[in-house]
């Protein structure tokens, strides 16, 4: 089996929606390993409480990630310093919504916080930890068109499927291109059906930061005059939170008392 943290890596890869328990000779079928070496690898993970025993020699996803979910609130700035101004947004939207604060995660995008206000007609796709495709979305797009021209190209160059077709990449770039310019992206119904985002970039370069602020509405309230309040929201509440990010340490605890307020 595959040598260090990658051996890990892959056995807890293998737990999702679809399946939530495996047994070892199940693991071992999927990763195309032997059993003895997937089990070293179970009994370790078992050890330190990322896998735990389920029913009839099966094992689940363990404790430890709750604790590490909770240190990942405490410590990340984004996460730390963005949830209570995505509290505001969605308060100050007016209108069923999802805020959202996205982040690149290795060739995808990950919501790492959200705030529902409403009730919206579908369901969002995005949600805290889930990862979602590189290209489609305001959310998405906003992220990319801010990385360097470099760390773009390798991206663009992993994207499976039509996407790497040339007229493809070509016209991707032209979008990026544009919302680089203008500051922001809109999309109505890139991601789900009857639904509508609009984002902004939070970029913190300094910080290794390259983060988007999102909002999820019904496409169908999105006329003109919504589109340009909830962009004006967007743009002062991404300016105060890059602002927040880029404070000293030494005031950061200050800024998370206050990151609420108006």
């Amino acid at each position: 089996m595959a040598a260090g943290l990658s051996r890990f890596v892959r056995v807890l890869r293998l737990f999702g929606e679809d399946k939530a328990t495996w047994t070892v000779p199940e693991m071992a079928a999927a990763l195309g390993q032997p059993s003895s070496s997937v089990y070293r690898a179970v009994r370790e993970l078992v050890a330190e409480a990322f896998l735990e025993p389920a029913t009839e020699a099966h094992y689940r996803l363990g404790a430890a990630f709750v604790e590490f979910d909770r240190r990942v609130r405490l410590t990340d700035p984004l996460t730390r310093l963005g949830e209570p101004r995505l509290r505001d947004v969605a308060a100050q939207a007016g209108v069923p919504c999802v805020a959202l604060l996205a982040r690149l995660y290795g060739d995808t995008v990950m919501c790492v916080a959200d705030t529902r206000a409403g009730v919206l007609p579908v369901t969002p796709s995005y949600e805290r930890g889930r990862p979602m495709p590189l290209v489609r979305g305001a959310t998405s797009k906003t992220i990319m068109a801010q990385l360097p021209t470099r760390r773009l190209v390798r991206l663009i160059d992993t994207i499976d499927g039509a996407a790497t077709a040339p007229e493809q990449i070509a016209a991707l770039r032209e979008i990026l291109t544009g919302v680089r310019r203008r500051g922001h992206c809109v999309n109505r119904g890139e991601i789900d059906d009857g639904l509508a985002g609009l984002a902004v970039p939070i970029a913190v370069p300094q910080h290794g930061i390259a983060a988007s602020l999102s909002l999820v509405v019904e496409a169908a309230r999105l006329d003109a005059a919504l589109e340009h309040r909830l962009l004006l929201l967007l743009v002062a509440s991404a300016g105060l939170l890059a602002e927040q990010l880029d404070a000293p340490l030494v005031g950061r605890a200050a800024d998370v008392a206050g990151a609420g307020a108006p």
